[in-house]
């Protein structure tokens, strides 16, 4: 199946089948295999109204899916305009990401967190609200990267890809299963190129991890364990108030609190939840578990093509507040057989809890953050991202040095970023973490988080998206939205 992409310059044409395939760029008259005359080029005409009216006609002889560029050029030979929702902390990541592109907006709820991007971009607009932004600017912004909390980052695509902006969204992709479902039914219905920010996926390591099992080096695979030092209630990204919920304070000028509230029930503001403290809470974000599986487990899911898990369960769970993280628990994942492929167990630990130690792996002790797939012959580790993985034990992996296995997986030329941008521009493959793949990643982190909530065992029925032997849960695979922050319906319908 192909895609056929129009960027202003050019048609791109587009494998799906073949994501690693590069794309077919072909010029106006080729494409169309029709005379052009000099003169309707070089005439006053507008060059977006001759676009315009050169992509109407080629709609007529292409049956498929609409031109997804938007209205600004996306050739290689030109910068695509890009804006930016939540300038402060991973925001700054994805700035610097585009850098080479225009940044035309800057959205952020928090003026104090977006004075260093606005200085840095002072050309750029700026807004508190991605809807009016979106309103204001829909024809001069082609591209939109979204680093808010969790529980925005659904509206804030979908409203992007609403208007037919590429998007690049921060893991995890969204907040609940009805949302990455909905995020990946929409990046085809509105045919956009989409990617999300679990950069590991973009890395050689990560492809390694998965020539090296297709190329049987490890063996089959039935176990896979893997653990992560926090969460840290002293550092950044945690903290624990003396009250729940915690007292209400007064919202600082700089910030604009309901709209950082989005999508979630009304509450009084609390400095324990931002700018950085709202992973803690489920109702904003996904914990710990939430916040790494996608880097920690992203190599044993792409590798082993788990797919969905038909059961998840809390094995250990320490005490916390109702709507808080624990302080550290494990939790198991049961995955069918796939094909040849066995049935696979994987369990994450986290809060300092780690795997036992066992003597096939040779090693002393088990660094803060990894992941292990145990294979029938040898096992593979990782740290906390996908990067740099080893074989097990250590005599295996000198061997293997020696003489590795070949490269068959195309490598990325530079990092998720510049991936994204040159799928947009027809210069590069789809995007390794697109929303067909990066959506079933997240949704099966998503149904550890609601476990882990709750505290709880679960059979999944994920043809259905249903909770089989609890449908009380169901209503966190769909959660209620305030008024006005509903998006996403319309996919469904199509």
């Amino acid at each position: 199946m192909t895609r056929l992409f129009f960027d202003g310059d050019a048609f791109i044409v587009r494998s799906l089948s073949d994501p690693s395939a590069s794309a077919q760029r072909l010029s106006l008259q080729s494409s169309l295999n029709v005379y052009l005359p000099e003169e309707a080029i070089m005439t006053k005409q507008t060059r977006r109204d001759f676009v315009k009216g050169t992509a109407a006609f080629a709609a007529g002889i292409f049956a498929g899916p609409r031109f997804a560029a938007a209205q600004g050029s996306a050739s290689a030979n030109h910068k695509l305009n890009v804006a930016v929702i939540g300038a402060g902390g991973r925001g700054g990541a994805s700035l610097k990401g585009c850098s080479n592109e225009n940044i035309v907006a800057i959205c952020d709820v928090n003026d104090q967190s977006a004075a260093k991007a606005r200085e840095q971009y002072s050309n750029a607009k700026y807004f508190h609200d991605f809807r009016v932004m979106m309103d204001k600017m829909n024809k001069e912004i082609d591209a939109v990267c979204v680093a808010t909390p969790d529980h925005t980052h659904f509206a804030a695509a979908m409203c992007a890809m609403q208007n037919h902006k590429h998007v690049y969204v921060e893991k995890p992709l969204a907040h609940n299963v009805w949302q990455v479902r909905t995020l990946k039914k929409a990046a085809h219905h509105y045919n956009v190129i989409s990617q999300m920010g679990n950069q590991g996926h973009a890395t050689d390591g990560i492809r390694s991890i998965k020539e090296w099992f297709e190329a049987d080096v490890i063996g089959d695979v039935k176990e896979v364990v893997a653990w992560f030092n926090g969460p840290d209630f002293q550092g950044h990204y945690f903290s624990k108030p003396e009250n729940y919920p915690p007292q209400a304070e007064d919202a600082p000028e700089h910030l604009q609190w309901d709209l950082w509230l989005g999508p979630a029930r009304e509450r009084p503001y609390s400095h324990y939840y931002l700018p950085r403290h709202w992973r803690g809470w489920y109702d904003f974000g996904n914990a710990e578990l939430g916040d790494w599986a996608c880097h920690t487990l992203d190599g044993p899911f792409w590798a082993l093509q788990l797919g969905m898990p038909e059961a998840v369960e809390t094995v250990q769970r320490s005490p916390s507040p109702e709507g808080f993280t624990p302080d550290r628990s494990i939790i198991r994942f049961s995955f069918p057989a796939r094909g040849g492929k066995p049935p696979v167990v994987l369990s994450w630990h986290d809060g300092g809890l780690k795997p036992d130690l066992r003597p096939e792996w040779g090693l002393d002790k088990l660094p803060g953050s990894g992941m292990i797939m145990i294979g029938d012959k040898c096992s593979l580790m990782t740290g906390g991202r996908p990067n740099d993985p080893k074989l097990l034990p250590e005599s295996v992996w000198t061997d293997f040095s020696k003489n590795p296995t070949e490269k068959t997986i195309p490598r990325v030329d530079g990092g998720p970023w510049d991936e994204w941008i040159n799928a947009i521009k027809g210069d590069g493959p789809m995007p390794g973490s697109n929303f067909d793949y990066s959506s079933d990643l997240t949704e099966m982190t998503l149904l550890g988080v609601l476990v882990q909530r709750f505290n709880k065992r679960i059979e999944y029925d994920a043809a259905n998206m249903k909770i089989v032997n609890d449908p009380m849960l169901d209503a966190f695979i769909k959660e209620p939205v305030r008024e006005g922050w509903s998006f996403g319906e319309e996919v469904w319908k199509a």
